[in-house]
């Protein structure tokens, strides 16, 4: 009696060279439903992070009202310092003042010798991005001007931060200068002083005043140019 011989299917075929050769599947593609869903994710969660934004910005803006305390410490911690607004929503507050604020930067080198620069004008070059610009960045017009602004709010006239916040804004305030120092006009140094003179805005029948000069303290700042 024969024995029954049991077929085996070839899983990998031998070309007329000789060589062995395995089948290759293609790579399975997403379903549609699953692309369907993941654009769907990304477009909600795109809008509920657009409108938290704008619902945040209006409690900052907007007057004094129960939700708006209720929540300050989370409208606070969204808004501070990059999205903050220097006007109160129907109680516009225009600056009456001009102001020059300018820094400079110390460096000790290796004999202990201290080199101190001078005064590097950022506002100077907020201007220039600005004049003939019909475009200016918000960043050209109001990061310097807000950094300052939130400043004296937050210290005063003696520069001694008195909360978290403070502390905050005046390393902010600091890192601007550093920042673009260091991307203008380069060399090493480890600290960094602010200089401001506000000039008051006079009206048309008033009398001119003398500009105010303030010096800020010396701040350490992570070294640059090293």
């Amino acid at each position: 009696m024969r024995e029954a011989r049991t077929r085996v299917e070839p899983t990998e075929r031998r070309d007329r060279g000789g060589t062995t050769s395995a089948h290759h599947h293609p790579p399975a593609k997403p379903s549609p439903a699953l692309l369907k869903a993941g654009t769907s994710a990304a477009v909600i969660l795109c809008l509920a992070t657009a409108l938290t934004h704008v619902l945040l910005v209006f409690l900052h803006v907007a007057p004094p009202n129960p939700l708006s305390r209720q929540y300050s410490r989370q409208v606070d911690a969204w808004v501070f310092p990059l999205f903050e607004q220097n006007w109160r929503l129907f109680a516009p507050d225009p600056e009456s003042v001009n102001r020059e604020i300018s820094a400079r930067t110390m460096h000790t080198v290796p004999d202990g010798t201290v080199q101190v620069s001078g005064w590097f004008d950022l506002t100077a070059l907020d201007n220039s991005a600005v004049e003939h610009n019909a475009f200016p960045s918000h960043t050209a017009q109001n990061t310097l001007r807000r950094a300052w602004s939130s400043y004296v709010e937050t210290h005063g006239g003696d520069d001694r931060p008195r909360s978290e916040r403070a502390l905050m804004i005046q390393k902010y305030l600091t890192n601007i200068a550093a920042e673009r120092i260091s991307g203008h006009r380069g060399g090493a140094f480890e600290s960094v002083q602010l200089r401001v003179i506000t000039v008051p805005i006079a009206g048309p029948a008033a009398a001119p005043t003398s500009p105010e000069t303030r010096y800020l303290p010396w701040w350490k700042v992570t070294s640059h140019g090293n």
